[in-house]
């Protein structure tokens, strides 16, 4: 079940983009199709992930909820 298609800024300059998937009242979130963004442009794919809520630092919705 899709809840939405979102881009996370993580700590360390870091920025995924991805399907969330689920997430727990920590805010630990899994994201499917995710890809990772970096500084040069380069769009590295990494699958389905499990992210920590405190790396995260900004939640950003793509599409209307």
């Amino acid at each position: 079940d899709c809840i939405f298609v979102g881009k996370l800024k993580l700590n360390g300059g870091r920025h995924v983009q991805g399907i969330l998937r689920g997430f727990d009242p920590f805010m630990n979130l899994v994201v499917d199709e995710s890809v990772e963004m970096t500084q040069g442009g380069q769009q590295n794919v990494i699958g389905m992930v499990v992210i920590r809520g405190n790396s995260i630092i900004m939640l950003e919705a793509l599409e209307r909820v």
